[in-house]
């Protein structure tokens, strides 16, 4: 009753106790993912398996309501979305013998030793795709070598991203006949629909004005985008700040920040032209993210400085657009060094960090756009994990 009485609570959320309110069809193939990034890299390879297989039913499990949201954005009307059920041997069997999936993929890391047990005990193979594996991980799975070592063994393939994922997963006890190196989905993933960003740049007439978006924040990041937005307002009067935080939870209480702070903000939910110039705009919505970034002079992505391991920086880089970055980036550290080396990624500790790289890069055109460029070429040189994935899952034909 408690749970049932939380603000916000979606009564599909029941699905976590495996309790149902709408029939569930059967699916061939099962998604787990665990909330936006992950959902973004099964749409993609859910495109490409519809592309030669278009009657393929699948069912996307997630266990975040930002992860649910994302899949309703980004999929078709026809994947049906499940949130995963507690890890309970008795749950995930319920699932599963609901869905009654031939195969199921896990994205990147969501690894649940009941899930994978009762696949293996009906005999349903588990795939984990994109296979994501930091240091830190590894060594804390190591101490747990009795609950961890059994549970990769029910899977049937690791795909992993990179070395160092492939290397950890074999330390973790996963036999070179279950793993595969088949590269990061991410440096594929498709481009996003760009008409609800472009509706609200257009809406607020910012189209001609340098644009800094900073995409999937969390505190203090935005704090730091405030303090650097107040040291280039006299230099750069034009410039407009675009504010994405990760968490819809958080977006009435950056909102206040900003407005405390004395700069000039509107909501991106206001759908009515603003009365004075804006300064910066909260993004109050979602699923607008990724077509901003198409419309950015430079990106800023969060959970970097804030300790979080940094989010997708492949979503700026693909549009040709510079990167900055805080040092915590170990979610995909391979992707942030190849960008970081090519020149498209630098790193930012403070407000001043931002402040400078913004200042140079809108001072310098040329050398702007190059840092842009290395980017978009560093994605184009990486492709292939998709088609990769797929035939090592058994989906490409």
């Amino acid at each position: 009753m408690f749970l049932l009485r939380r603000e916000h609570f979606d009564l599909h959320r029941l699905s976590r106790f495996s309790l149902y309110l709408k029939p569930i069809q059967k699916s061939q193939l099962l998604i787990h993912c665990v909330s936006v990034g992950e959902v973004n890299v099964a749409a993609s390879l859910i495109r490409n398996i519809r592309q030669h297989s278009p009657a393929t039913s699948i069912t996307v499990t997630t266990t975040t309501p930002t992860g649910a949201a994302n899949v309703k954005q980004s999929m078709p009307d026809n994947v049906q979305h499940l949130y995963l059920p507690l890890d309970m041997s008795w749950f995930m069997s319920r699932l599963l013998k609901r869905v009654q999936p031939q195969k199921v993929l896990i994205v990147e890391v969501e690894l649940w030793p009941n899930m994978l047990r009762q696949c293996q005990r009906f005999g349903i193979p588990a795939y984990l795709v994109n296979g994501r594996m930091t240091d830190s991980s590894a060594h804390s799975y190591l101490k747990l070598r009795w609950l961890v070592h059994p549970m990769l063994r029910n899977l049937t393939k690791v795909c992993a991203q990179a070395a160092r994922d492939h290397d950890n997963y074999l330390q973790l006890g996963v036999t070179p006949a279950q793993l595969e190196m088949t590269g990061n989905v991410k440096f594929e993933l498709a481009q996003a629909n760009n008409d609800k960003a472009q509706q609200l740049i257009t809406q607020l007439n910012i189209d001609s004005r340098p644009i800094i978006v900073a995409g999937s924040t969390h505190d203090p990041e935005e704090e730091v985008i405030i303090e650097a937005a107040k040291i280039l307002s006299l230099r750069f009067p034009d410039i407009v700040w675009i504010i994405v935080p990760r968490h819809p939870q958080r977006f009435e209480k950056v909102y206040s920040l900003i407005k405390r702070s004395g700069l000039g903000v509107v909501k991106s939910s206001r759908n009515k032209p603003p009365r004075n110039p804006v300064e910066m705009v909260l993004v109050d919505e979602m699923g607008v993210l990724g077509g901003l970034y198409s419309f950015a002079s430079i990106a800023f992505v969060g959970g970097s400085i804030a300790d979080r391991g940094g989010h997708n920086a492949l979503e700026p880089a693909a549009e040709g657009v510079p990167v900055m970055m805080g040092p915590h980036r170990y979610n995909n550290p391979g992707i942030c060094d190849v960008l970081e080396q090519e020149g498209n990624l630098v790193l930012v500790d403070n407000a001043e960090d931002v402040a400078k790289y913004v200042s140079e890069w809108l001072s310098d055109d040329e050398q702007r756009r190059s840092a842009g460029k290395a980017g978009a070429q560093v994605i184009e040189q990486n492709r292939g994990a998709i088609q990769k994935t797929l035939h090592a899952v058994g989906l490409d034909k």
